[in-house]
């Protein structure tokens, strides 16, 4: 109960943030769908991606279906840096990733939840300094080979403007735009062998994907 009014709570907040003080627009929001075993990988901006890549797909369903709130694997060192903020990104379902992010024990944790949830991930690893959507790491392309996820490619533009890096005080009056991918197709990598190289070719026909449907 505490998770779930948290949650909602700090999702509201951000809600305000995203639709009221800046002007958001979302599309493709029909490809996500409520599946469980749903993988939403996007490009990345800033910090607040996560919050707003699960918020334009599920609010306000997610307030009477605390299921679709999405796993989100996050930064030991921006989000589990003091006590307080530890407690709210256990509540907002983070998954601690240490840094180098070859963290063998958060990936083993994913895979544990993927199939009954839905999870926001950012291939990249990092924030772009420059707006482009640069490579993606094969660790993800190895958690969608182990657990054969709905793979949804996301967009998103204008973040940076938002909460750039090195600011701690998100702005307002900016434009954002999210768009949602139809699912990719990678049955023809399933019936490879699950290697990294494997799982490096499927992530980058994702991230091609996320590139293409940039505005």
């Amino acid at each position: 109960m505490t998770s779930y009014l948290v949650t909602n709570l700090t999702v509201t907040a951000f809600w305000v943030l995203f639709f009221v003080l800046n002007r958001t627009r979302v599309s493709g929001r029909k490809n996500v769908g409520t599946e469980p075993n749903t993988l939403l990988l996007s490009n990345h901006q800033s910090m607040l991606d996560s919050s707003l890549v699960g918020l334009a797909a599920f609010y306000p369903r997610s307030l009477v279906q605390p299921r679709l709130l999405p796993w989100n694997p996050a930064a030991a060192e921006n989000f589990y840096r003091t006590p307080i903020l530890a407690w709210l990104a256990d509540n907002w379902k983070c998954i601690w990733v240490q840094p180098g992010r070859r963290d063998l024990h958060a990936l083993h944790r994913m895979i544990q939840v993927l199939p009954r949830g839905v999870m926001t991930l950012f291939p990249e690893g990092t924030r772009t300094r420059d707006g482009s959507v640069g490579p993606g790491h094969a660790g993800t392309g190895l958690l969608i080979l182990a657990t054969r996820a709905r793979v949804i490619p996301v967009t998103i533009e204008g973040m940076r403007d938002v909460l750039p890096i090195g600011s701690s005080v998100p702005r307002i009056f900016k434009r954002i735009t999210v768009t949602y991918g139809p699912p990719v197709d990678y049955a023809d990598y399933l019936a490879q062998p699950r290697t990294r190289e494997t799982a490096q070719a499927l992530i980058d026909r994702v991230m091609a994907a996320i590139r293409a449907q940039g505005v």
